[in-house]
């Protein structure tokens, strides 16, 4: 029988997981299905381009995937029972069912559901994250986000109906805000454009990186508040920690990330944020047959430093839980690469650009590349992490490898209905 390899979530790091395990894994010994809540991939490091109108090219699984042997499926995930082995999930009726279709459904918004339940052999979780209003009163009712592409696209609308000279600003001074407060001052200058920094603009950047930042900033008109720790979001104004009221038509959050809460509520040992904690080759520290990738896992960095939610973590982790996957079901040698980082990129707009060199564990050091140079090369970074999620081997040979016996199965039938 196949063994069975359920990826869930299709990011960076699950599309490029379920991809990887394709090209290392013989089709008649395995059946690995990608499950996702959306039938196309979301470029999420351009999440902040699609704010402010720019158009995206489509990326449908579909055709990404094809004539690889991974198996699609559409739907939301609802629980997972590492005990049982199994995934809960809702996709979209099929109509009409036929004989041995899922039976059991429910209505949500007017539109009939399914919910099934999948049965895995070895789980590859990598559900990812959402936006975290970090408990600040008012922040979930009138902030608005850009971790996910419907969150863009709100933004996108709110933005469009704003006049000349109304207010934005955008809380969270780390990678994620610098880029959406020069994208949206770039492509709007007739708004009144504003950073809150909880510290000083671009502290962690090299004496370079933060006089290139300034620079930017000031260039394109964007009002700088540092110190300001937000502790009120209004429908029109923040409050900060020391009384201030900074007005704000809009509000643009982005003071970091949240993960999915599944994992939570399962008995896989996760850390007090919700992260699944792994070893060295992404697999669960408490279930075997279970392994994490991207922001839903807690795994260690050079300098005993975890890795930090982003596309530059996501995808190496992809690739050294596939490979691991691929290793422990062929009897190959398990792959131990230390994940790393080189650089922080950062897009100032689509004209500008900042390209700050790291240590191993993620400090800035002297080195930093800038303007329209840095621009282009931070282009070519989210073109190259969109290229990978279809090519996870990167372009190399494939090579399929056979399992060297059948796993052991749990008792549970492939797909049964909920």
């Amino acid at each position: 029988m196949q063994h069975r390899i359920i990826v869930l979530g299709a990011g960076y790091a699950g599309a490029v997981a379920a991809g990887r395990l394709a090209k290392r894994l013989h089709r008649e010994d395995v059946a690995i299905t990608l499950v996702n809540a959306e039938p196309d991939f979301v470029e999420r490091v351009r999440l902040h381009q699609v704010a402010v109108g720019q158009e995206l090219r489509p990326r449908p699984f579909t055709e990404m995937f094809a004539g690889t042997g991974v198996e699609l499926k559409v739907a939301r995930v609802t629980a997972v029972d590492v005990d049982r082995k199994t995934v809960t999930v809702t996709a979209p009726a099929q109509a009409p069912a036929g004989a041995g279709a899922p039976v059991a459904s429910k209505t949500t918004g007017g539109e009939r559901a399914e919910v099934v339940e999948l049965a895995y052999d070895t789980l590859v979780y990598a559900l990812g994250s959402d936006w975290n209003d970090q408990g600040v009163p008012g922040a979930a009712e009138h902030a608005h986000h850009i971790a996910g592409r419907a969150g863009a696209l709100r933004l996108r609308d709110r933005l469009a109906r704003l006049g000349a000279g109304e207010s934005v600003v955008v809380v969270g001074g780390g990678l994620t805000g610098l880029e959406a407060v020069t994208e949206i001052a770039e492509a709007r200058p007739d708004l009144s454009v504003a950073l809150a920094a909880r510290g000083d603009l671009g502290d962690w950047l090299s004496p370079k990186g933060r006089d290139h930042l300034r620079k930017v900033v000031d260039r394109l008109g964007i009002t700088v508040h540092e110190g300001a720790a937000v502790t009120r979001v209004e429908a029109d104004r923040l409050t900060t920690a020391d009384g201030g009221s900074v007005p704000a038509a809009v509000t643009v959050w982005t003071t970091g990330f949240a993960v999915h809460p599944i994992a939570r509520a399962t008995t896989l040992e996760v850390t007090e944020a919700g992260q699944i904690v792994v070893d060295g080759t992404m697999r669960s520290v408490s279930h075997p047959d279970v392994y994490a990738a991207g922001d839903a896992a807690m795994a260690m960095g050079p300098g005993d430093k975890p890795l930090r939610m982003c596309c530059a973590t996501g995808g190496p982790m992809a690739w050294q839980a596939a490979d691991a996957i691929a290793a422990r079901l062929t009897g190959g040698k398990i792959p131990t690469v230390p994940l790393r980082y080189f650089n922080q990129c950062i897009s100032l707009g689509r004209k500008d650009g900042l390209i700050q060199y790291v240590t191993a564990d993620d400090r800035s050091v002297r080195s930093a590349l800038t303007g329209r140079l840095a621009a282009t090369y931070k282009e070519l970074v989210c073109k190259g992490a969109a290229w990978s999620v279809g090519k996870p081997t990167l372009g190399l040979p494939t090579r399929r490898h056979r399992t060297v016996a059948a796993q052991p199965r749990a008792g549970v039938p492939a797909e049964t209905t909920a």
